[in-house]
């Protein structure tokens, strides 16, 4: 029997990044308009926790589906609003666009956490491969200046209070970059300065926020010595943080909801979420299964 209009879950809200255009929109088409996608979870679960979630595909594409929706209705079973990011990718988009709508996103989810039912202080920013590089640059790069005066939202903080990373690329030089998303990002010419800019394991600092990241040592996409590097550097700075690194598992899993091991990450996620305080203590609490 079909749901009542009732009793269906909300049409998810888009909230526009930059109402007036983007900076240095090339047109006016949908891929010029970058977006949230507003995943909410019921008014009874919502426990104040938020991500802001920027799925991968190579600064080329957007995986929106199982590294993006999917994963939005996992946090939301566990009371976690979920801020779809679509942000600009190339090649009709190049660096500092991404970065931009990334530091946005962020900015506009805290200035309107009551809204949402969000605390300002448990905004995370989570991604997957090249969408893990744009967390990831977001979170070490705070001092990004965007001209733009609409970017700064009379001074909002776009720093995450967490970070989630998922077989993230890290870093674009060698021997353990991801070339495709490094070129893309910054196009055929860029300056090797910038390349070292934006491995982001050279970038990390005390203020980076905790993070969590998973990979596997079979991935032949990105190698996983990009996560090894983040975690490192993030040891060095006395950072919390906490990696897992599956033996065996393709590139590109999300959920992995067909794997009966790698599929075990995200309850190892969910731990962290609780030792981080973004999920209540367990106590007497059962575990939420997966949607």
């Amino acid at each position: 029997m079909p749901e009542s209009p009732s009793s269906a879950p909300p049409v998810p809200e888009t909230v526009l990044l930059w109402p007036h255009g983007a900076p240095n929109a090339a047109g006016d088409t949908p891929e010029d308009h970058p977006n949230l996608t507003v995943y909410l979870p019921p008014s009874a679960r919502a426990n104040g926790g938020a991500v802001v979630l920027c799925p991968g595909g190579g600064y080329g594409f957007l995986a929106v589906d199982h590294e993006g929706v999917q994963v939005a209705q996992w946090f939301n079973a566990r009371g976690i609003a979920t801020f779809l990011l679509r942000y600009r990718i190339g090649p009709r988009y190049r660096h500092p666009a991404p970065l931009q709508d990334a530091h946005r996103a962020m900015r506009i989810v805290r200035s309107r956490a009551a809204e949402w039912n969000v605390k300002p202080d448990r905004i995370g920013l989570m991604g997957f491969s090249a969408g893990g590089h744009l967390a990831s640059s977001a979170a070490t790069h705070l001092n990004f200046h965007d001209p733009n005066p609409e970017a700064r939202l009379e001074g909002v903080s776009p720093r995450p209070d967490f970070l989630i990373l998922g077989y993230p690329v890290i870093t674009f030089t060698e021997p353990y970059m991801h070339q495709g998303s490094r070129d893309m990002l910054l196009g055929p010419n860029f300056a090797p300065e910038l390349a070292a800019e934006f491995s982001n394991e050279r970038k990390v600092t005390p203020q980076t926020p905790p993070t969590f990241l998973f990979h596997t040592d079979a991935d032949d996409g990105v190698p996983p010595q990009n996560s090894v590097a983040f975690y490192l550097a993030l040891h060095k700075a006395k950072v919390p943080a906490e990696m897992h690194i599956y033996e065996q598992g393709p590139h590109g899993v999300g959920l992995a909801p067909d794997d009966p091991i790698l599929s075990s990450w995200p309850g190892r996620l969910e731990d962290w979420l609780r030792v981080r305080g973004i999920l209540p203590k367990r106590g007497g609490a059962r575990r939420v299964s997966a949607p």
